[in-house]
């Protein structure tokens, strides 16, 4: 009887995961979409030479019958940590943009495309100001981490109603994220 509850307490505590985070880059980025950025990007003058322009950034991924993308803010409010990461997210018809309208960081949590998200796979990238994400279709996603109240140009498929799925987690699974 002991052993059984030595084991079961030990299966409990290995559901219980701390998430470290990693600067996020485009080649460590790519397998759950793209960094939106203009570093080491070419631009173009234009407007008189007045403005750098700096062209296709991103793929925005459109399915379905409605191949319409919508373009909205998002106003975010800064995330207390340690902070539960207890449910994931996908678009299963397009990609989801997040580009902040100030300089601040955040935080994407990501698994890699599946019909469940393996939380092992799990990983915590930390996005610079001034640069934005594009995760591609299907790819699990915490909703948004602001790191200070903030506000958000989010690009994705108008018509939303079929174009999400939600995975809460189950039995013991936890999983914590900490950010300074």
């Amino acid at each position: 009887m002991v052993e059984y509850l030595v084991f079961e307490l030990m299966e409990k505590l290995n559901n219980i995961m701390n998430l470290q985070t990693k600067k996020i880059s485009k080649d460590n980025f790519s397998k759950f979409g793209q960094l939106i950025s203009t570093q080491n990007i070419e631009s173009q003058n234009i407007n008189e030479e007045t403005t750098k322009s700096f062209y296709n950034l991103v793929n925005i991924e459109i399915y379905g019958d409605d191949k319409q993308c919508r373009v909205n803010i998002f106003k975010s409010i800064k995330r207390i940590f340690p902070l539960e990461i207890n449910i994931l997210e996908n678009h299963p018809l397009s990609s989801q943009a997040f580009i902040p309208l100030q300089k601040t960081n955040f935080i994407v949590v990501v698994a890699p495309v599946s019909d469940k998200p393996d939380l092992n796979l799990i990983e915590a990238f930390h996005v610079s100001p001034e640069e934005g994400i594009n995760f591609k279709p299907k790819v699990w996603h915490f909703p948004l981490i602001a790191t200070e109240n903030s506000n958000y140009l989010t690009i994705d498929k108008k018509d939303s109603e079929n174009n999400i799925e939600i995975y809460n987690f189950q039995n013991n699974d936890k999983i914590f994220l900490d950010y300074e």
